[in-house]
């Protein structure tokens, strides 16, 4: 996750973590990816089931009942366990997790034990009464997923109408004060709505977006002809940059950030080292101390039937199950050979990934798209759009 307005317009300084000390217990939940103990924010899939039917879905949800899910007492157990573990943030997903009886209850659970709680919706059912009760309930953040403008939208989530529902739960959650924000999956069959959904985000105004490169996984390994050529993704994340700097400069400080290709961070920084040497100096040290990719690090993800991943996208791969193991300890256990990979990729990783300069605040990008493209785990991540040049060799 790269925070262009935090970096590129300048929002947070160096400073700002170190001020905190670093600690996830400690920080406000913007600094939380500076963390220096790297708790993990936890994905959890509350529920399988899903009422829209999106091309990219990682969990390839349909809107049926699915067996086996982590019952109530199962789920409470489960926050308890996070909570005691110091998880700075429990993520709600799904499938579409406002269909998981007793979502509230367990949301405000999460939140009596003093986590962060967020939900990753599609936004078509939250009504006027929802957004309250997501609101009194204590409820930290709600993304919604709106993948384009109308046409290009329900295309992507193959319902008709899903823009226009996504859009009243977005005005709802803003009547209603609850902090709301964009999800947007940029593919070659939407990017052309970037900037219109910059001009619904002046018009409604939503207080942050978070725009996402395509991650080969579940449904989404059918697309990887949808993923934007690198020039592409380069004009893509330029425009991305230049919109939210235009943004603040209008007195509209909405929060603007890139997710699942950190390639974005070095991208950034070599922009703002032509632009402005003295404030390119002070994101380096911030994109040090994001770490890059932090997938079974700094993230993870509990399925709907317990099963531990290293993060949403590692359906494929399994180190564990919270019905037979605390996630807590699961995720401390050095035995576990993936995890203990993922921590230590660094020496694994060949090619131009183990060659580039930029390794550091990378960290290899994503893992999981690597192995989708090539069958190797630690091959060069497919989607970094940096030249040879740039990145050192």
């Amino acid at each position: 996750m790269i925070g262009i307005s935090k970096l590129y317009c300048g929002t947070v300084e160096a400073s700002d973590p170190l001020r905190y000390g670093r600690r996830s217990r400690d920080l406000p939940s913007h600094l939380l990816q500076y963390s220096s103990d790297k708790k993990p924010v936890v994905v959890w899939n509350v529920g399988r089931r899903c009422n829209l039917r999106c091309v990219h879905c990682y969990s390839q949800s349909h809107n049926r009942e699915y067996s086996g899910e982590l019952t109530p007492a199962e789920g409470l157990q489960l926050i308890d366990d996070l909570a005691a573990f110091g998880v700075p943030v429990l993520l709600f997903s799904g499938g579409e997790p406002l269909l998981r009886p007793g979502i509230f209850e367990l949301i405000e659970h999460a939140v009596q034990r003093k986590m962060r709680a967020v939900v990753s919706t599609n936004g078509t059912l939250i009504t006027p009464d929802v957004a309250a009760r997501l609101r009194d309930i204590g409820l930290s953040y709600v993304g919604i997923s709106l993948d384009g403008l109308e046409a290009a939208n329900d295309r992507f989530r193959g319902m008709p109408g899903a823009f226009n529902r996504a859009l009243d739960g977005i005005r709802n959650c803003l009547q209603h004060k609850v902090k709301v924000g964009l999800r947007f999956t940029i593919t070659r069959r939407n990017v052309q709505d970037i900037g219109g959904v910059f001009d619904l985000i002046r018009t409604e105004g939503i207080p942050r977006v978070c725009f996402y490169h395509l991650v080969y996984a579940g449904r989404g390994n059918a697309l990887i002809q949808e993923a934007l050529p690198h020039a592409q993704t380069r004009a893509a994340v330029d425009l991305i940059m230049n919109t939210a700097r235009a943004l603040h400069a209008e007195g509209r400080p909405v929060e603007v950030l890139t997710v699942d290709n950190h390639t974005d961070g070095p991208y950034l920084y070599l922009r703002l080292l032509a632009e402005n040497p003295a404030r390119a100096a002070d994101v380096l040290e911030l994109l040090k101390m994001n770490g890059g990719n932090n997938s079974g690090v700094g993230i993870g993800c509990v399925s709907w039937d317990g099963a531990v991943h290293p993060d949403q996208f590692w359906r494929h791969a399994t180190v564990g199950n919270v019905r037979a193991r605390p996630f807590s300890q699961l995720w401390t256990d050095p035995s576990i050979a993936l995890l203990a990979q993922l921590r230590d990729r660094k020496r694994l990783l060949h090619g131009r990934c183990a060659a580039c300069r930029w390794l550091e605040i990378c960290n290899g990008n994503l893992r999981v798209r690597a192995e989708a493209v090539t069958g190797d785990l630690w091959a060069p991540e497919p989607d970094c759009y940096l030249s040879d040049q740039e990145i050192g060799l």
